[in-house]
């Protein structure tokens, strides 16, 4: 029988959460270098200005098929928040090139051979509208210091951030929360949302 999360069968208009960590529970993130290439992959894979290789061939671009609207990165794990706007192939795709390219370049750089990851991604879809806004809460409280850590989407949602690969706007749209910084620190309703969110992740067995 299949882990939980792992059977992914996509539907366009829908919204996934994608998560998973080293294999052995091993640092996956060991230096600035390393969080910045695996968002430098995510960048090139959905920036709508397309990357080219050394030799000059454009590198795939899912951007106005997939959207990113918020990620943390921990030092043996990540998390990673979609919108799937159309093309069910978009986010296997995009999940092959980003976790390969790294895998490779992690192996190459810290002298390893095998699997980074703890198998196969998992991808929890999220149709409730009250979760779309609960679930980046989730993701961006991740870190103690979340205020100050660098490599989450926190700083799009309250900084001054801005890109075209990283796109809060659709959790804006969604919501009147009276501001997303005072949502944040809710801690009551942060502590009922998180047993809730445990009980869902224990209880979905795949993305539908």
């Amino acid at each position: 029988m299949p882990s939980r999360n792992i059977v992914k069968q996509y539907e366009e208009d829908a919204y996934y959460h994608i998560y998973n960590r080293g294999v052995d529970k091993r640092i996956i993130f060991q230096d600035e270098q390393d969080y910045h290439m695996f968002l430098g992959l995510l960048k090139r894979h959905l920036t709508r200005d397309k990357e080219k290789n050394s030799r000059g061939k454009e590198y795939e671009s899912y951007a106005g098929r997939v959207e990113l609207l918020s990620y943390c990165l921990m030092p043996n794990h990540y998390h990673l928040f979609f919108y799937l706007n159309n093309d069910i192939d978009s986010i296997p795709e995009l999940m092959r090139k980003v976790i390969g390219t790294y895998t490779q370049y992690f192996n190459k750089k810290y002298g390893r051979v095998g699997p980074l990851f703890q198998g196969v991604y998992k991808a929890s879809r999220i149709t409730s509208d009250p979760y779309l806004l609960h679930i980046t809460r989730y993701i961006h409280k991740n870190p103690k210091d979340y205020y100050s850590y660098p490599y989450s989407s926190l700083q799009y949602y309250i900084g001054d951030w801005k890109s075209d690969w990283v796109v809060p706007d659709r959790i804006y749209r969604l919501y009147d929360w009276g501001g997303y910084e005072r949502f944040l620190n809710d801690h009551d309703d942060h502590a009922r949302f998180d047993d809730e969110m445990r009980y869902i992740f224990a209880h979905t067995s795949n993305t539908r």
